[in-house]
């Protein structure tokens, strides 16, 4: 049976390229700090990367490591860490009753290139391939070796929704929850991205992978000399509860979940639409019962590619075009495109506005694009706000799948 109850997050668990935690990735947002790295990669050579620098052995042993994947053990690292920021019981949770809903960009292709490249070394003799293959490579691969990890005997899958995943992630956590399937979600997005020298070679045949002498001045969304994208992995993951849940344990609560929606573009396989993208925002409004003007914090997805930005913020000038109080802000150009990620980690990134009423900058603008002008922008300087009650996150994806979500201050 399908409930309005509301839903409410109450652990953050992540890492990126520049933090490990909420509170690290935080304060390298307010301060400017980038995690982006010169980084090689097999076959396509020299680069530029967004590479986490968590510690995996905390959550896993050596064999496990070795056996799973890198997806997976990002996955493992974010779910330990939101349910220890949760101050859960896990010993004494039902764990039938929990669930886990992964956003991923792709996956299995990491590991498919890894063979390849070993069997290559016997004269591409296929008996040689590892038997783990088939558990490294299946679609459910990160959120099932959470499962694994965690011993959770509630559902769990992942959803692949190109760079919209982090979001729908989230969405498919508050579904489930309203449904009454699960008491505790963990959801969000996870990426191993940069591990496959095939997204890289595929961007610069796009002419969209982004290039710099200066690897942290590489991802540059809006600015006139942004020259594409700077690929990253990382995640995040959330502990969704029901209110009623939430208040019953005492819990600490980050923020409550009042609007989202998803669509499609139905246009084509990589340019962005931005009409669509504006509908998207407005069906989530529509959900949360909020006018454009009630928004007071916009994160863009503002990947740093030259369509793509300029079309979002077109989409943006659409819809909030008569509002004083919204600002807008954005991401990437500290921790580049995280992918499957990166929905989920922006919004974490800006859920101690609600406490602080601080919004961290974009940086890297140094002449912002005609195209991407926005009214209220914020721009290299953190902005001190009056009061900061909603926040919006656009997360779009290839093929032309649009997330967005909006989140509310507890009160």
């Amino acid at each position: 049976m399908f409930t309005e109850e509301r839903i409410v997050i109450t652990g953050v668990g992540l890492t990126a390229p520049n933090g490990n935690s909420l509170s690290e990735f935080r304060d390298a947002l307010l301060t400017g700090k980038s995690g982006i790295q010169n980084y090689e990669i097999r076959y396509f050579g020299k680069t530029i990367a967004g590479i986490c620098d968590y510690d995996p052995l905390k959550y896993q042993t050596k064999k496990e490591i070795r056996r799973g994947t890198r997806a997976g053990s990002i996955g493992i690292y974010c779910a330990q860490e939101a349910v220890a920021d949760a101050k859960i019981d896990w010993e004494n949770v039902d764990k039938s009753r929990v669930g886990v809903y992964v956003g991923t960009t792709e996956h299995g292709n990491v590991e498919t290139e890894n063979e390849i490249y070993e069997i290559s070394k016997y004269n591409y003799d296929t008996s040689t391939w590892t038997h783990h293959h088939n558990p490294r490579t299946v679609a459910n691969n990160p959120a099932g070796e959470i499962t694994l990890n965690m011993h959770i005997t509630g559902p769990h899958y992942c959803l692949g929704a190109a760079c919209a995943a982090g979001n729908a992630g989230l969405i498919q956590g508050i579904q489930m929850l309203r449904l009454g399937e699960c008491d505790l979600a963990l959801c969000g997005g996870v990426s191993e991205s940069i591990h496959t020298f095939g997204i890289f070679a595929a961007f610069n045949s796009q002419g969209a992978l982004a290039t710099h002498e200066d690897p942290t001045k590489a991802s540059r969304p809006l600015d006139v000399n942004r020259n594409g994208i700077v690929i990253s992995e990382g995640g995040c993951l959330f502990t969704l509860e029901r209110l009623s849940d939430a208040l019953a344990r005492n819990a600490k609560i980050y923020a409550e979940v009042v609007g989202y929606a998803i669509n499609s573009d139905a246009t084509d396989f990589v340019l962005p639409n931005p009409h669509r993208q504006a509908e998207c925002i407005r069906l989530a409004l529509k959900k949360a019962h909020l006018s454009p003007s009630d928004i007071h914090l916009v994160n863009l997805h503002a990947t740093g590619t030259g369509m793509g930005d300029s079309q979002e913020c077109a989409a943006l000038r659409d819809v909030f075009a008569d509002c004083p109080n919204t600002y807008f802000n954005g991401t990437k150009s500290l921790i580049g495109h995280a992918m499957g990620a990166s929905g989920a980690l922006e919004l974490a990134g800006n859920l101690p506005s609600f406490s602080d009423n601080i919004c961290h900058p974009m940086t890297n603008i140094d002449e912002l694009d005609p195209k991407c002008q926005l009214n209220n922008l914020i721009i290299n300087t953190p902005k001190k706000m009056a009061d900061v009650r909603y926040i919006l996150n656009n997360s779009f994806g290839m093929l032309g799948i649009n997330s967005v979500v909006i989140v509310k201050k507890y009160e």
